[in-house]
């Protein structure tokens, strides 16, 4: 049966129990106040004999008690279906959005009307779920549509470079061999990005005490030769920070933000200030890099994957533009938030907060 047909049996079945209830108490009433029988008097008023008075109240009862009951059972199926159908009525309209999101139509919201109430929550909560699955269903058909993109630039690549080398056999194959070595290497670390990527959002990690203090000093050391390069001057301080995670997933989330600083800065003269400490609850990574002016919309749109702010990179280090995506996956992964905002003199702080832990045991 449906939910409709049950609540209409069961306002019918409420209704003529309380009917039944009503009659009887009504019966018991009359019998306890109704005496059994009754004297018959002739018009010179002696007695003509004794009346059965509860036979007749009963012969005059019974019916009309059927009949109400027979009213209460037909008004109690009409009203109940009709105020079943009425209650009912918002899930209708949320089966009919689940059944176009089903379909592909994400777009559709059920927008419920009148005062908040369950069903109203639930809706409200069905859109925002909506919306959610919305942008989060667009945000991978770009991503995938610029993947294949990025992935297809190589191959096109060593495809062009490989028909000029047939086609002239007497070119120098030791620059086609270095040049296709550059795009394979390129293509190479867009894959392992990729595999990174999806690492990071199946969470197949094992979570284990991590210290960020120590992966900012490990992660300086490593890309100080790459800072060198670009006369890019390093920093970094602060206070031990607990957290609990991948080391490598966090390593590759510091490596990322310190390497994103120093390729995103100044032409000559930038600098790179690498900070960690504890808030209430939280474990904080914060990266400061010196560079042009930004806006906050800017700023915010560098975790978008493949976005490489083209009018800041340096021209041997363009990545591929997952660096900060990468990051933020891991972040996300970890339960933490990445915030990126413009710096005051130019420039872009990072700050990623995770969930502090006991150093010791590794629960928060």
């Amino acid at each position: 049966m449906s939910v409709r047909l049950k609540l209409t049996l069961s306002y019918a079945g409420f209704l003529m129990v309380a009917g039944l209830l009503l009659l009887a108490a009504v019966w018991l009433f009359l019998l306890r106040y109704v005496p059994d029988r009754g004297m018959l008097y002739n018009p010179d008023d002696r007695p003509a004999g004794v009346f059965p008075i509860r036979s007749a109240l009963l012969e005059v009862f019974a019916p009309r008690a059927a009949a109400v009951l027979a009213f209460l059972l037909v008004f109690g199926l009409v009203g109940g279906w009709i105020l079943a159908g009425r209650m009912l009525a918002p899930l209708t309209r949320i089966t009919d959005a689940t059944r176009s999101a089903t379909h592909g139509s994400l777009s559709h919201r059920v927008l419920l009307p009148g005062r908040r109430d369950e069903f109203r929550e639930l809706a409200d909560a069905f859109d925002a779920m909506l919306a959610r699955l919305e942008a989060h269903v667009a945000e991978q058909q770009r991503f995938a549509a610029n993947a294949s993109h990025e992935l297809r630039t190589p191959l096109a690549v060593s495809k062009t470079l490989l028909d000029v080398a047939r086609a002239d056999p007497h070119a120098d194959t030791g620059e086609v061999i270095e040049r296709l070595h550059s795009v394979n290497a390129r293509a190479i670390d867009l894959t392992e990005a990729l595999l990174l990527l999806s690492r990071a959002n199946q969470r197949s990690f094992t979570r284990e005490p991590v210290d960020l203090s120590l992966l900012a000093e490990e992660a300086t050391e490593t890309l100080l030769p790459l800072a060198e390069k670009h006369g890019v001057g390093v920093e970094t301080g602060g206070d031990a920070a607990a957290t609990g995670g991948s080391p490598a997933l966090l390593l590759q989330l510091t490596v990322n933000l310190v390497h994103n600083a120093i390729v995103h800065n100044l032409p000559d003269g930038g600098a790179v200030r690498v900070t960690t400490g504890v808030r209430p609850g939280t474990a904080v990574l914060t990266v400061e890099n010196t560079g042009e002016r930004l806006t906050p919309e800017r700023a915010a749109t560098f975790a978008e994957p493949f976005q490489r702010g083209t009018e800041r990179v340096h021209t041997d280090h363009a990545g591929v533009g997952l660096g900060l995506a990468i990051a933020r996956t891991i972040t996300h992964a970890h339960d933490g938030t990445l915030d990126l905002a413009p710096r005051a003199g130019g420039g872009l702080r990072v700050t990623v907060e995770l969930p502090a832990v006991s150093p010791s045991s590794g629960t928060p």
